[in-house]
């Protein structure tokens, strides 16, 4: 068998393109505290992104959790189930009740249909996740914040450089934040930002990740340590002059599999909605029963073929231990979410898969509808 496949392989930068910043840092002895390739960074990801003010932070967790400070969120905030466990994490830690709603069947994201009934006198925000890149109903989601006095803010860790017919969808809600980990479409080897849309909500963004310093003898807020270091802001602008690159390059590879899908019963890829440009940074599709595998039959046989696959996002977060305790954890409150969550696979899509990577996989996918009611003793096997 070849190389294993894995759902997702961080880019790197040409290495002599890299060192250059790492003798920079060594020649200005500046590591972190917002130093000058940090600075660099900011600005170069703001005009990238088409917003105006971008605050860096070492992780997108520590920016969600930020953000969420930086409003002063008290009592319940709506959000989806669907979703990784860091949006409802970062509820907790800021000591906000999370309530789910369930998702649209389309889009995976937050119903905004369901979002006004689940709101009471205690509720204080929306939180929103642009799942797989798909921007939520920003505008639906907006009126329904409006109509009751409450905050929105968006998860935003799968939406680099998406947009909408407004522009950057990053630019929408109260404040936005991104996830420049490793595994995304742009990364910084570990990183995160808060985007915001004046001045002033930056300053006090960057005082809360500086421990709530404002100077030397004034500490004003209880902050945290959310600085992005030098090392990181680096690895951002070797990486940047590439990104286009990269993201066309998934999406070649988004197209490839929606044709040979064309003809897969069964397999059935999510749209595209809401978009005028798309990063490409997930390729979800859902199994349904004309496929002769379910969705962990599926997972475990391409696992046989060194076909790393992933079930985005499964547990739902509100069948987690921690969440499931919740009156809106009930899965009969969420029978969309718990569906998709038993149903969605994410396939292997990043810029340094081959043509040949692409075409095991499709070859894979095409094995149990070749071999038809054969697979369903496969099935059981690999559920033994």
């Amino acid at each position: 068998m070849s190389d294993k496949i894995y759902v997702t392989k961080p880019f790197l930068p040409p290495l002599e393109e890299f060192l250059p910043y790492v003798e920079e840092i060594w020649r200005n002895g500046a590591l972190t505290n917002g130093g000058p390739l940090h600075q660099r960074l900011e600005m170069a990801l703001a005009e990238y992104l088409g917003v105006e003010h971008l605050a860096l932070f070492n992780n997108g967790t520590n920016a969600l959790i930020t953000a969420l400070q930086a409003l002063d969120l008290e009592g319940e905030v709506i959000t989806t189930p669907f979703s990784f466990v860091a949006t409802t994490n970062a509820l907790i830690w800021n000591k906000n009740t999370p309530v789910f709603v369930d998702i649209d069947p389309v889009t995976l994201n937050l119903d905004p249909a369901k979002i006004e009934a689940a709101i009471t006198p205690r509720t204080s925000a929306i939180l929103g996740v642009h799942c797989y890149g798909n921007p939520c109903q920003m505008e639906e989601i907006r009126a329904i914040a409006d109509r009751h006095g409450l905050h929105v803010v968006y998860d935003a860790a799968h939406a680099f450089g998406v947009h909408n017919e407004q522009g950057s969808v990053l630019a929408r809600g109260d404040l936005s934040t991104l996830s420049l980990h490793a595994t995304k479409v742009f990364n910084t080897f570990e990183g995160g930002a808060i985007i915001c849309r004046d001045a002033a909500m930056k300053q006090h963004i960057n005082e809360l990740k500086n421990f709530g310093i404002v100077d030397e003898t004034t500490i004003k807020v209880p902050g945290s340590n959310g600085k992005m270091s030098e090392i990181q802001a680096a690895m951002g602008l070797a990486q940047l002059p590439h990104i286009d690159a990269c993201i066309a390059r998934r999406g070649e590879i988004d197209a490839t599999y929606r044709a040979a899908l064309a003809d897969m019963p069964g397999l059935d890829p999510l749209p595209k909605l809401y978009q005028t440009r798309s990063n490409f940074a997930y390729f979800p599709l859902l199994v349904n029963e004309a496929y002769p595998l379910d969705r962990d039959g599926i997972y475990d046989f391409l696992r046989t073929q060194d076909i790393m696959t992933r079930r985005y996002f499964y547990p739902l977060l509100s069948n987690l231990p921690m969440y499931a305790g919740l009156p809106s954890a009930d899965p009969s409150r969420l029978p969309i979410a718990n569906d998709m969550a038993a149903r969605i696979l994410c396939l292997p899509i990043f810029p340094d898969m081959t043509d040949g990577d692409v075409e095991r996989v499709i070859t894979a996918l095409r094995l149990p509808l070749r071999q038809g009611q054969h697979w369903q003793g496969v099935l059981e096997k690999l559920s033994a």
